[in-house]
């Protein structure tokens, strides 16, 4: 179990010395006992008021996280377990509303049981209320990031947690949408933890306590400061052209070729990772997935690792894509991957849907988009990522409309002329600029080719 803080103590955490400002509580007054007349309820708020020193279990106010302004949201699992309310939803709403109003990303530091029973339906259907609230503000291109606590259960998950852009949590924390005295007798409490919701793709992150200040800070950072462009970085390979379309094969083959990770260490200051499609599902060997900072402004980026991309990684992919796309956050793919993954597994997790989404959020995107192909260039599931008109290619890749061994056995041709049907097929990156198909060839920093975006 994580340990478990006030609502004020987690905003001291958080919050930059002196920045926070409690927003007013919304007007409004309680009938006796409630709007069900639930006998004993007014007292059981009186001894939770007495207890915590708050009105309500939310408080809401402004400050300062790292040097970035937002809304900060803190429940208070004292009073009441953290429950939501009528007067907890009006709270709920007016900060989304103060957000919108000032332009301000939001920040939901949770710990609820869930809807509060002493109000019965008019509790629950406060949901409904923080879902529009949440729905308005991701439409007016807001970011909203949850930090969810010990314990985050019930409707509070499924609202303001889950249905966060990205979702933090802290190590040991209950997290689930259900709580521990409604689930199943036999049901294993390991699943109902932030670790497995992390795991599950449903959370991003489990941050510890003294980390959690200056990671919430990158990330409002990088979410509230966009680039104007995405940059197109550096090839970090030899800067030579292949001679044959199997030697761009086996270029891109070399294990000894840099990766994914190299390209983006190399180009951005700090970078932060999301995790996981949200349906149950992530792919961390296949995909990496998040926000960078570079000189100060934050880039989107989806990045293949040189394996069979999963269909996780594809809806993570498309998440991001369409996440950036509403922030404003230009978006740098760089395609690694000899195709996507094509077992039976792949297919029951609905590998062509996952590819079409990323097809559609590229398609869709408003915000600058580049590409560079870093390795395999491997069909449809290289494709999905390229970024139309505006793809690069390393002088140690190629991109392929199938791999030229599986060419030439569609083609009933014997393995002595697979390289040949390489050389037919064009794969090589000056073969793909002179097809049109890539801009151009990005060279070492210091070679002369080395094309302005």
């Amino acid at each position: 179990m994580s340990e478990r803080r006030s609502a004020r103590e987690v905003l001291a955490l958080l919050a930059d010395p002196g920045s926070f400002r409690e927003l007013p509580a919304p007007a409004g007054e309680s009938a006796p006992d409630g709007p069900l007349g639930w006998q004993g309820y007014d007292a059981s708020r009186a001894r939770a008021a007495e207890r915590t020193g708050e009105a309500e279990s939310v408080v809401c106010g402004t400050a300062r996280v790292a040097g970035t302004d937002a809304v900060l949201i803190a429940f208070e699992f004292g009073f009441l377990g953290g429950s939501l309310g009528e007067r907890t939803g009006d709270r709920l709403v007016a900060a989304h509303a103060h957000a919108r109003a000032h332009r301000l990303p939001v920040v939901p530091l949770i710990a609820t049981g869930g809807s509060r029973m002493q109000e019965g339906m008019l509790a629950l259907t406060q949901l409904q209320r923080v879902a529009r609230a949440s729905a308005l503000t991701r439409r007016a291109g807001l970011p909203q990031i949850a930090v969810v606590r010990d314990p985050t259960t019930g409707g509070g998950w499924a609202t303001l947690g889950a249905g966060a852009d990205v979702v933090l949590a802290l190590p040991g924390a209950q997290v689930g949408f259900a709580g521990s005295r409604v689930r199943p007798p036999d049901a294993d409490p390991a699943a109902y933890t932030a670790e497995a919701q992390v795991a599950a793709g449903s959370a991003d992150a489990v941050v510890a306590p003294d980390r959690l200040k200056e990671v919430l800070g990158t990330w409002l950072r990088l979410l509230t400061a966009p680039a104007a462009e995405a940059p197109v970085p550096p090839a970090l390979g030899a800067a030579g052209l292949p001679a044959t379309g199997w030697e761009a094969v086996a270029n891109a083959r070399d294990p000894r070729r840099p990766r994914a990770a190299a390209y983006l260490d190399g180009l951005f200051d700090r970078r932060v990772l999301i995790s996981g499609d949200r349906c149950g599902g992530t792919d961390p060997d296949g995909m990496l997935c998040g926000f960078g900072e570079r000189d100060g402004r934050g880039v989107a980026f989806a990045a293949q690792t040189g394996t069979a991309t999963r269909p996780a990684g594809y809806r993570t992919a498309a998440r991001l894509i369409r996440l950036a796309d509403r922030l404003g956050v230009p978006v740098l793919t760089l395609v690694d991957t000899p195709g996507a993954a094509s077992g039976a597994d792949a297919e029951r997790q609905g590998a062509g849907a996952a590819i079409a989404e990323v097809f559609q959020a590229v398609a869709d995107a408003r915000v600058p988009m580049a590409t560079l192909v870093i390795g395999e260039g491997g069909s449809g599931g290289a494709l999905a990522l390229a970024a139309p008109g505006n793809t690069w290619a390393t002088p140690d890749s190629y991109f392929s409309v199938i791999a030229p061994e599986l060419a030439a056995a569609i083609l009933k041709r014997p393995p002595e002329q697979v390289e040949a049907t390489a050389g037919q097929l064009r794969v090589r990156p000056q073969d793909l600029v002179e097809l049109g198909v890539v801009r151009g060839i990005v060279e070492p920093a210091d070679h002369p080719r080395f094309p302005a975006t």
